[in-house]
């Protein structure tokens, strides 16, 4: 499936889940929920950076840096007893790292609907991945309009 307006590590990402029938979703979510990568040493010890997503069930904070190139680079904590909220994070942490500022932006608010969780997760916790893409989007617009 193409869409001009996502970037291809996101594409692959919601291909990956597609291809796949829905209970299997749920475990490849589970393994990104066991990827989600580890903070650097520089934000490990600053809790105060990170902002906490409110909309998703369990306790999750994020935080955006842009670095002198313009790409983006998402940083995510969420408990690991939290499988889905941290695969959310992680999905998008690695959908989204190292894309240019204006590939972000661009990535559509709807994607969290296009990968195929709509049947094996609650709308609710939908929401809470939608929250986390609209976050890291407002966090990006904040560091390069500074």
């Amino acid at each position: 499936m193409t869409d001009p307006t996502l970037p291809a590590q996101l594409a692959d990402i919601r291909d990956e889940f597609l291809e796949l029938e829905v209970r299997e979703r749920l475990q490849l979510l589970l393994e990104f929920s066991n990827e989600l990568p580890e903070l650097p040493e520089r934000y490990s010890e600053h809790p105060d950076l990170f902002e906490q997503v409110v909309e998703c069930q369990s306790p999750v904070f994020i935080f955006v840096e842009v670095d002198d190139d313009e790409r983006v680079h998402l940083f995510a904590t969420a408990p690991r007893e939290a499988p889905t909220t941290r695969g959310f994070a992680s999905i998008l942490a690695q959908g989204l790292d190292g894309l240019s500022v204006d590939e972000v932006l661009d990535v559509p608010s709807d994607f969290p609907l296009t990968i195929g969780l709509t049947e094996a997760v609650s709308p609710l916790r939908i929401r809470g991945m939608t929250a986390l893409l609209a976050r890291a989007q407002r966090q990006v617009r904040e560091r390069v309009s500074v």
